[in-house]
């Protein structure tokens, strides 16, 4: 009697067991891969801010808000004065810039949400990138139409080597511009 009960727990609950355990790691891998990824990407920002409107029907340029994407590593969050230099004035009672102008009479920063990232242990530089002429919109996305910002590119090894190896691929018109980038390991991991 003994032996029947151990087969059937083998036969039976053993494979299902394994089954369950697989697939619920199968699972939680794929439904973890935005997070992981950082694809999808969109928190809650603290002020809803439109780069629709501002970036795409005003047509501000990107440099006008993050100031350093041309001359350092990150793009750079501006402060709250740069919005209150059009915001003293314009839409100044509409509930989101009465937020802004609570932060900038208490002088505090803004607490965004930081959304494109490279993971800690690889170096990136903006600079790099932008003075040789990569528009924001291959990593960033068309942020000219986001109402609200999300991450729409993967910012993995993989996404970055495929761009340095073919970057024409990824960027027709910088073809006969651009050399491929470096793909050695202490380009990025330093």
């Amino acid at each position: 009697m003994k032996k029947s009960v151990l087969d059937y727990a083998l036969r039976v609950r053993l494979p299902i067991t394994i089954f369950v355990v697989l697939t619920s790691f199968a699972v939680t891998f794929y439904a973890s891969k935005p997070e992981r990824e950082g694809k999808g990407y969109s928190p809650e920002q603290p002020i809803k801010y439109s780069h629709k409107v501002h970036a795409g029907d005003m047509a501000i340029d990107c440099r006008y808000c993050h100031l350093t994407v041309e001359k350092g590593r990150h793009a750079g969050v501006p402060p709250t004065s740069t919005c209150m230099n059009c915001h003293t004035v314009a839409r100044a009672d509409k509930e989101e810039i009465l937020k802004l102008t609570q932060f900038y009479k208490e002088n505090t920063p803004i607490p965004w949400k930081r959304m494109h990232k490279v993971p800690e242990y690889a170096y990136f530089n903006h600079a790099a990138h932008v003075n040789k002429g990569m528009d924001c919109a291959h990593c960033h996305g068309d942020i000219r139409e986001m109402e609200k910002v999300s991450q729409v590119q993967s910012f993995t090894m993989a996404a970055c080597l495929d761009c340095h190896r073919n970057p024409e691929k990824k960027m027709p018109e910088l073809k006969g511009k651009v050399q491929k980038g470096p793909t050695h390991c202490s380009a990025c991991h330093r």
